[in-house]
This record gives structure tokens, C-alpha cells and sequence, in this order.
């Protein structure tokens, strides 16, 4: 099934973000190779593609698991979790109807 994983940072996190990105890039490319990955991205903290120095409210991730707890203890063990950049994170089920 699929899930969707919801981080959400915390205040000035930017360089701890930044520092975490490529650990954090490289489980979901893990999660590509599998074709389990439908899509991921980080949200802007204001209406940029780039936001500079303002950085990022957060991300999403949705990605396919067995079930809720497998897709929970993925996101626990996401680097930004390790590098306090998220404050909270959501995971919760997600049924994909279009495209």
C-alpha cells in the first residue's frame, strides 16, 4: 500500500538540512531503485522554487510499504529525523486514483 510520510521542520535548520541531504537522498533513491517511490519533495517556506535562506516548512514522500508500521519505522529512522530537522513527522495511508 501506499503511504504518505509528511516531515515537518523545525525553526533554523537549514544547515542541519543541508548537512543530512545527502544520507537522505540516498534512502529514497534506495526506495526508487525498488519501485517503491512515487514521489518526494521538499516544500519551500515561501513561494520560490529556490527559497534561499528561507528554507524549507518541510517534505513529503509518498512511497509503498507492507503496512503502517513498516512505513512509521522508514520515516523514524530518516536523517533529518537524526538531525533534528524535523520536529514532527506524519505518516498515514494514501490510495493513489489518479494519473
Amino acid at each position: 500500500m501506499w503511504y504518505v510520510i509528511e516531515g515537518f521542520d523545525g525553526v533554523d535548520v537549514l544547515a542541519a538540512r543541508m548537512q543530512a541531504r545527502p544520507a537522505h537522498l540516498a534512502r529514497l533513491r534506495a526506495l526508487a531503485d525498488a519501485g517503491r517511490l512515487l514521489l518526494a519533495g521538499p516544500c519551500p517556506a515561501i513561494d520560490a522554487e529556490d527559497p534561499g535562506p528561507a528554507g524549507f516548512s518541510g517534505s513529503l514522500v509518498v512511497a509503498q510499504f507492507a503496512d503502517l508500521a513498516q512505513a512509521r519505522a522508514w520515516a523514524e529512522q530518516d536523517p533529518y529525523v537524526a538531525a533534528g530537522v524535523y520536529v514532527r513527522v506524519d505518516v498515514r495511508p494514501f490510495r493513489k486514483v489518479l494519473p
